[in-house]
């Protein structure tokens, strides 16, 4: 006959089994795992040290990209959560990988010859996960996928988005204006209501809430999700959310101004405001998130619950296969040395000696553009129908804060009063010849200017950055010789800019040819 307990109450439920403590052995094993990967990422910061320390340089010059000192130990930081996991793997030298980490090195000397830097960043940072796959092998990278490709959020990235962020920011924030009931005078980013003047600049872009946000958001999906619909959800809603936020933020600044007569935000409070708005949204966005978290369920890469011990590693293959990493990291850098040393004496530039059929003028305008500080710099003025301006800015031996083409460039900025309201590609019609130039509109208080801008590279001219680029990379690799030159022409105008436009297409028809002479003149042969 069975039997109840007499009080009434439930028999107490088993004691849950205790897991055992992990013994001393399979704790080292765990420690020496971790310290494997982080040395083989280490090996391609050594052997890269100067890329790595111009990545730094931008971390503590910019607010934007700070957060990329915490990126590497975060990374460092998921590969011990997954120690146990690498307990159970054997580590063997994956050599096919080395075909893979030249290609990396190979376009890293690319971008190191035309000083594209964001391109030299990644492939910096794309060699890390590589050494690590090809010194411990498939296993170990595919356990450690994210964290070892965490390290590219590390890469300084986002200032070409710049201009489109701007451009953006001002239309949700005018639009908004107007929905509810406020006058606007929009020019280009520039616009007045009735209670004052507002500008949206670069700090008001969202570029650092976007990286920000996107940097966290990857983070917390892979933390808190296990299904890839919900990550990649997650992920999108991070991208999405800090633009619009960033456009309701620029509104809501503008409109406690206007309220308060333009005695609130207009300080060092307007951006007190946006981060504050900012964070609220990111509170919000994150706690959202978690109503759907998984971090519950087990981690498809997690170890079973009572791991074998470490297998044995075979520290002769991954010896030999550290070195072989080594010396393919280190052929690149070297070659590019060379091509370094070999240039060395080189002739001075000299535009002083421009003759121009045109007749010579007192300087147009106050115009400075904001582009990297050239070799060389011809800036003069002439009369025609309208007066014309011509800046020619040439580079020789770029270094990383001196590059001909950069996304930090800029028609308008800091030297200038001009801000630029409008950039778009124009192609002009001249005597049997086509020139296509960037046509960008500025202006400030009432002042306009229309500037034409292209490149002179190995005698071939484009205002295109991508094809830039690609012609200086053919000129380094086919010469040795990557000089090249901005050249800029601009006119004043009114309303219409058809007549500043009629003066630039008069001075190029006498002027486009003695200019190639002059620039050609002093290429290095």
């Amino acid at each position: 006959m069975n039997t109840v307990p007499t009080t009434g109450q439930p028999a107490p439920a088993p004691a849950a089994p205790q897991p055992a403590p992990a013994p001393p052995v399979a704790a080292a094993s765990g420690l020496r795992s971790v310290l494997l990967v982080a040395a083989a990422m280490l090996l391609p910061l050594l052997i890269y040290l100067p890329t790595a320390l111009s990545v730094r340089a931008i971390w503590d010059s910019s607010g934007t990209f700070a957060h990329g000192y915490v990126i590497l130990p975060i990374s460092l930081w998921l590969v011990w959560r997954q120690r146990a996991e690498l307990l159970r793997i054997a580590a063997a030298p994956c050599w096919w990988a080395l075909l893979p980490l030249a290609a990396i090195s190979l376009l890293w000397l690319l971008a190191e010859l035309v000083k594209v830097q964001v391109v030299a960043h990644y492939a910096l940072a794309a060699m890390l996960p590589l050494a690590v796959l090809a010194v411990l092998g498939r296993q170990v990278a595919r356990a450690l996928a994210f964290p070892l490709l965490f390290v590219l959020f590390a890469v300084p990235f986002g200032e070409a988005l710049l201009p489109p962020l701007i451009n953006l920011t001002a239309d949700m924030t005018v639009w908004a204006l107007r929905l509810t009931g406020i006058p606007v005078l929009r020019d280009g980013n520039n616009f007045s209501i009735p209670s004052g003047n507002w500008s949206v600049v670069e700090a008001c872009s969202g570029l650092r809430y976007l990286v920000s946000s996107i940097t966290l958001g990857c983070l917390f999906a892979y933390l808190s999700y296990r299904s890839t619909w919900r990550r990649a959800l997650f992920i999108l809603a991070s991208v999405i959310v800090p633009v619009l936020a960033n456009g309701a933020r620029a509104y809501l600044i503008v409109m406690i101004g206007h309220l308060s007569d333009m005695t609130l935000a207009v300080g060092v409070d307007h951006l007190i405001y946006g981060w504050l708005f900012f964070g609220v949204v990111m509170l919000l966005l994150f706690w959202i998130g978690s109503f759907w978290r998984e971090d519950h369920l087990p981690h498809p890469a997690a170890a079973p619950a009572a791991p074998a011990a470490a297998p044995p590693l075979p520290w002769p293959a991954l010896g030999g296969a550290a070195l072989a990493v080594a010396a393919v990291l280190a052929a690149s850098p070297a070659y590019a040395a060379w091509l370094e040393y070999r240039q060395r004496s080189v002739p001075p530039v000299r535009l002083e000696q421009f003759a121009s059929p045109s007749k010579a003028a007192p300087a147009l305008q106050d115009y400075q553009p904001q582009f990297a500080a050239p070799s060389a710099t011809l800036q003069r003025s002439f009369e025609l129908a309208k007066p014309v301006g011509l800046t020619v800015l040439y580079y020789r031996d770029q270094a990383d804060g001196g590059k001909m083409i950069s996304a930090v460039n800029r028609f308008g900025g800091h030297k200038s009063a001009f801000r630029e309201n409008r950039v778009l590609p124009y192609e002009v019609a001249l005597d049997g010849r086509r020139l296509r130039v960037r046509e960008a509109q500025l202006g400030y208080e009432g002042h306009r200017l229309l500037v034409w801008q292209w490149y002179w590279i190995g005698g071939q001219l484009t205002s295109n950055d991508y094809v830039g680029k690609i012609l200086q990379v053919k000129e380094k690799l086919t010469t040795g010789n990557g000089d090249g030159a901005v050249v800029m022409v601009y006119a004043p105008y009114d309303e219409d800019p058809a007549a500043a436009r009629d003066a630039l297409r008069g001075f190029l028809a006498a002027n486009l040819g003695p200019l190639d002479v002059l620039l050609a003149s002093n290429q290095r042969p």
